[in-house]
């Protein structure tokens, strides 16, 4: 169990790990900070994403430090973490199945 709620996350219930919420993953987007600790991101950044996501290259789970990264991986379905450089904030169309925001990254690091 998180002990504390990580910053672009809401509150939930009995300790389990909600969704992110919309507003403060657009923050974390807009201001290049952490979705854990809500600090400013460096290099590389981590996403944590399912395997559509990576396979996609679009995720929906806001960036954060890879130290961050690791206090989340497996508390948020099953996930692995991708770093990169870099990324592009893209929000979706209006014809788009899926209205969540991702954050495509532009540079994978190995």
């Amino acid at each position: 169990m998180i002990a504390t709620v990580p910053f672009a996350w809401g509150d939930s219930l009995e300790g389990e790990l909600g969704r992110p919420v919309g507003k403060r993953v657009t923050q974390c987007a807009l201001s290049r900070i952490c979705g854990v600790c809500g600090e400013t991101l460096g290099r590389p950044i981590a996403f944590l994403g399912t395997q559509r996501e990576v396979g996609r290259n679009a995720f929906h789970n806001p960036p954060m430090h890879v130290a961050c990264a690791h206090t989340l991986l497996g508390r948020v379905g099953e996930t692995e973490i991708v770093l990169t450089a870099g990324f592009e904030f893209v929000r979706p169309a209006r014809d788009d199945e899926d209205r969540r925001p991702t954050f495509q990254p532009n540079s994978l690091l190995a």
